[in-house]
């Protein structure tokens, strides 16, 4: 895994570090929820009746108490739940997520294969072992990839509070730039340039 090669010059490591930049900007934004929400005149209860008369009394035309204009009444143009979405291109969040793994060469750990296969129970402690193993600290972000869904490994990492386990089709580019370490074997190092090729 040559990142001289991947990144031949400056020119071409800034255009990855951009686009890495706009797709985690996406992210993001589509990860957000806008769930503020305010009643208009309409949805607040009461206000049926006209306050007073139309016209004589010298005041202003009022129809409804809930009107804006009073105390307890609706609000203008208020905030209301709502989706937002950015649309990220497939080859473009592709791009992003080999080149942000590329970036993170120095961060890499390869091991082997076994290391993954030999849960056959939950058991955090295991978790712990692989870990001092490889002489990383549980203070760090460590981020796991395996080649494909492991519940009994999930399982067992769940309570380690900066370890993550993440599978090559579910890979997340928050995940990949936030990550201290980066575990992986050779084979799901392999499907990653399988899956999001080799640009």
């Amino acid at each position: 895994m040559e990142s001289s090669v991947f990144f031949e010059n400056s020119e071409k490591k800034k255009k990855a570090i951009g686009i890495i930049h706009r797709v985690y900007l996406s992210q993001l934004k589509n990860s957000r929820k806008y769930l503020a929400s305010t009643k208009t005149k309409s949805e607040i209860r009461g206000g049926g009746r006209k306050p007073w008369k139309q016209k004589g009394t010298g005041r202003a035309r009022a129809g409804s108490i809930r009107s804006p204009l009073f105390v307890g009444g609706g609000v203008i143009f208020g905030p209301k739940p709502r989706l937002v979405y950015k649309k990220i291109n497939k080859k473009e969040r592709k791009l992003a997520t080999i080149s942000a793994l590329f970036l993170k060469e120095k961060q890499l750990v390869l091991v082997n294969e076994n290391e993954f296969l030999n849960f056959d129970q939950i058991e955090t402690k295991l978790i712990c072992q692989l870990l001092s193993k490889f002489e990383l600290e549980e203070q760090k972000k460590i981020l796991f990839i395996l080649p494909k869904p492991n519940k009994k490994f999930w399982l067992s990492s769940r309570n380690l509070k900066n370890v993550e386990v993440t599978t090559v089709t579910c890979l997340n580019l928050k995940q990949l730039l936030k990550a201290s370490h980066i575990i992986l074997s050779k084979e799901s190092f392999d499907l990653i340039k399988l899956t999001y090729g080799q640009q």
